[in-house]
């Protein structure tokens, strides 16, 4: 007896330190798993993440996720050994058929992207792997299994085949009897009062079988051993005394069994229990257990899953096994899971010092997810290689890339074709493809491939929507980060106005620069409060920009004189230069030295102006120099400048603007001389419109082919309005910039010349003005003439110089005698 009492003792201890490790390796699964589902979704992991990208999406594709969701699920059921429903789904190995038929199915449907030749070929396994990390392929594994079964049985055969290999493996698992099914059918519709007792039966047997399959596969020795781990621990009911009191033997009592201690249950099938066995579950025999006693047996059996059902006689246990309701909860936290800002995760509030600022809810923006355009009906690869085969061009792997408004067919010729001979064929392309035009990106950068990118039929939009909540925007650390569209890929592309460090957005009209504009600004406002970011808006078309006026962000009103323009660029270029003392004196850099090192934190300044062309023929000498001056030195200081412009032009965009502003958009131009103003390319002649821009960054290589995101007016003012409705006062801008604004006109009075005032009446009265007109008139020489040209211009009587042209006039006859009147 004391030999089996140790004996007790040390399986007790076994089945202890047993049940500890295996909840430690079930927690390590489950870590692997969630480590391998977060490096597949995230770009913040560092190598490990991305190698894990490289790995799991080549190998698997799209699909790639539903592995790290398998290794959860193993390890999750690993704490629910116990439960007959959870073991006998282990055994079965259920979920490892339904990965493998999930794959197959997946790689027929997208026929399009299995590989014409033997993916097994080292070219084609790394152009797969490729494809497939970018999210538009099917992967390594998937292609390879599917290229075989394309090749021997074709795509039909393949479907048949795998159908009917889905159906044999159904009727393996649950031991299922296609005679017992003809039966079950046939008596269904020859007795219909008997079909539901029939069917009821048939679900009885399909029980019974599944228990033996499992029985028949597990030893009789086996034993199903109760887990004491810290996690069972936690897993306890409320009722923990009576739970200690059932399952802890105490040698002094009564009822103490030796063999107790054990914990251990033998499952055994109905064909494999002994007469007695059956006599009780038939209810043929009764037995004297109580309730607690089957309880107890159906919770160690079960794992201690909280059922619905009640033992109100012993002879209902054998259906309690079966028909058990377990209550789980439903996954509502996962449904609900809703876009939060960084800021916004609880609905609250930034608030530095006496002011409060609630960002907009992501609801002012609507969801334009329509309807998405067929990848089947849009791949076009197969016309691409005729074409070029057509000019004795050999393609050997052509891929598509599908993005809302185009797609970029990638194309790898052969060695020896030359780079220029594929670009040469973008008009025959186009007319083969029936594309309105082609842009050819030769190479791609980081690829050798070429990209060919031809319009979709039906193009979508991206809303801003989608773009500002998404992870990259949200994730984003920076309070400047905007977000500007979507790339080909379909990935959303997050821009930071403190890298650029300044913007120039060129088009025509109708390219969607202004909602460009917008996008920035509404970024900014969902990203920044007004203590971190400010904002300075020139607008001189008047209407742009006006419904801004009275967010907390401004720092004044919105400025739509383009005299007083000059006089905001001014107080920019005297707030950069005070902000230089103080980085000075704090000996500091820059604004994030200063932000760390000083309580009274320094915002950021960000100038928008929406139309260059109005200001730099009003007042372009003095604008220039302004401009200049703060895309110099302005950076370090946190100020940064974005200028739009709908006349791309050098008299516009002038050479001093343009080596001193590195980062640019270009919208769709009228002509490759207004492409190379703004990128020093070709190219943007080649753009759609509606959106559609080349991002050059600073830094960049090449730059970057995205479709605009888009945000209406209606959504814009909803936004506006929200922001406003958190003010119960007025905005109060900043007295100084305020007087700045308002202060008349600065004009250089040194040396005035006594002809200037007659002279401004002739050029006035005739509409036009030149030097060459003021020598003949006044008779003096050039250069004094030039002068007088140029007092006028800084006076804005007249416009910029126009080459040989005479200059355009600016203001009328009436408007001058008021300036007289005013003087």
């Amino acid at each position: 007896m004391a030999n089996k009492k140790k004996q007790s003792k040390v399986s007790k201890k076994k089945t202890k330190n047993t049940g500890i490790s295996t909840e430690f390796s079930n927690l390590i699964t489950i870590f692997i798993g969630v480590f391998l589902l977060y490096g597949l979704n995230s770009t913040s992991m560092g190598l490990i993440g991305s190698m894990t990208q490289e790995v799991f999406k080549g190998l698997f594709g799209s699909l790639a996720i539903l592995i790290p969701i398998l290794i959860i699920l193993v390890g999750v059921l690993g704490f629910f050994d116990n439960n007959e429903y959870v073991f006998r789904l282990k055994k079965s190995k259920v979920y490892y058929i339904a990965i493998i038929f999930i794959f197959i199915f997946y790689g027929l449907l997208n026929s399009n992207l299995i590989p014409v030749d033997n993916p097994l070929r080292p070219e084609m396994i790394s152009s797969i792997m490729k494809v497939a990390v970018e999210n538009q392929g099917i992967g390594l594994i998937t292609s390879v299994i599917v290229y075989f079964i394309k090749e021997i049985f074709g795509i039909t055969g393949g479907w048949l085949i795998s159908l009917f290999a889905l159906f044999l493996s159904i009727l393996f698992v649950f031991n299922i009897s296609i005679q017992d099914l003809i039966f079950a059918i046939k008596n269904k519709s020859t007795n219909p009062k008997n079909s539901n007792a029939n069917f009821k039966d048939m679900l009885k047997n399909l029980k019974e079988s599944a228990l033996d399959i499992i029985t028949d596969e597990v030893d009789d020795t086996t034993m199903v051993e109760e887990k004491t781990g810290f996690f069972k621990k936690l897993m306890k009911d409320k009722d923990k005394k009576q739970n200690q009191q059932e399952f802890v033997p105490n040698e002094d009592n009564e009822d103490y069994n030796e063999y107790d201690d054990e914990k251990t249950v033998k499952i055994v099938g109905f064909n494999q229990a002994d007469d007695d066995v059956l006599e009780i579950l038939e209810g043929t025999q009764t037995v004297d257990y109580t309730q607690d006693d089957l309880k107890e047996l159906n919770d160690l059996m079960r794992g201690k899953t909280n059922t619905q059902s009640t033992l109100e006689e012993t002879n209902d246990y054998s259906d309690t096994l079966f028909n058990t309701n377990v209550n789980t909860k439903n996954n509502s936290d996962l449904e609900q899971l809703q876009f939060n800002l960084p800021s916004d995760k609880k609905q609250e509030n930034i608030s530095n010092g006496s002011s409060n600022y609630k960002k907009p809810s992501i609801n002012c923006l609507k969801n334009y997810n329509g309807s998405k355009n067929s990848y089947k009906e849009q791949n076009k690869s197969k016309e691409v290689i005729d074409t070029l085969k057509n000019f004795n061009i050999e393609i050997q792997d052509c891929n598509a890339t599908f993005g809302p408004t185009i797609t970029r067919y990638e194309v790898s010729p052969k060695p020896g074709t030359k780079v220029s001979k594929i670009v040469n064929l973008s008009d025959d392309l186009a007319l083969s493809l029936a594309a309105r035009s082609i842009r050819i990106e030769a190479p791609v950068p980081g690829k050798s491939v070429i990209g060919i990118e031809v319009p979709n039929d039906k193009p979508q939009v991206v809303g801003l929507r989608e773009v500002i909540t998404s992870n990259e925007f949200i994730n984003d650390p920076s309070s400047l980060a905007v977000g500007l569209g979507k790339e080909i890929s379909g990935k959303p592309l997050i821009a930071d106005l403190a890298k650029m460090p300044h913007l120039l957005i060129a088009g025509a009209t109708g390219s969607g620069k202004s909602v460009c504009v917008n996008t920035i600004i509404t970024s900014l406002l969902y990203k920044s409060s007004p203590e971190e970011v400010k904002l300075l808006l020139i607008d001189p078309k008047v209407v742009e920009l006006a419904h801004y006026n009275g967010i907390p962000h401004l720092l004044s009103p919105v400025v739509t004189d383009p005299k007083k323009a000059s006089n905001a660029l001014n107080w920019a270029v005297n707030e950069m230069n005070k902000r230089y003392q103080l980085f000075a004196e704090n000996g500091v850099k820059d604004i994030a030295g200063y932000n760390r090192k000083c309580e009274n934190k320094m915002h950021k300044i960000v100038i928008i102006i929406d139309e260059l062309a109005d200001l730099m023929m009003a007042c372009g000498n003095e604008v220039e120099d302004y401009i200049c001056r703060l895309a110099q030195m302005a950076r370090a200081a946190g100020m940064h400048l974005i200028i739009a412009t709908q006349r791309p032009s050098v008299d516009v965009i002038t050479g001093i603007i343009k080596a001193n502003i590195p980062s640019r958009i270009a919208f769709a131009v009228s002509s490759q001389t207004d492409s190379r103003t703004i990128l020093d390319m070709g190219g943007a002649e080649k753009l759609l419109g509606k959106g559609d821009m080349l991002y050059y960054p600073l830094g960049a290589a090449k730059p970057v082919r995205i479709q605009g995101a888009f945000i209406s007016e209606e959504e814009s003012e909803k936004v506006i309005d929200e922001i406003k409705a958190q003010k119960q006062e007025e905005v109060k801008y900043e007295e100084e910039i305020m007087e700045t604004i308002s202060r008349p006109v600065a004009v250089k009075d040194n040396d005035v010349d006594e002809f200037l005032e007659e002279a401004i009446d002739f050029v006035v009265s005739n509409n036009q003005g030149s030097a060459s007109m003021l020598q003949r008139k006044f008779k003096i020489g050039f250069n004094r003439a030039a002068r007088l040209i140029d007092s006028m211009e800084e006076r804005g009587i007249v416009g910029p110089s126009e080459g040989s042209k005479p200059r355009k006039v600016l203001i009328t006859k009436e408007e001058l005698e008021n300036l007289k009147r005013e003087s």
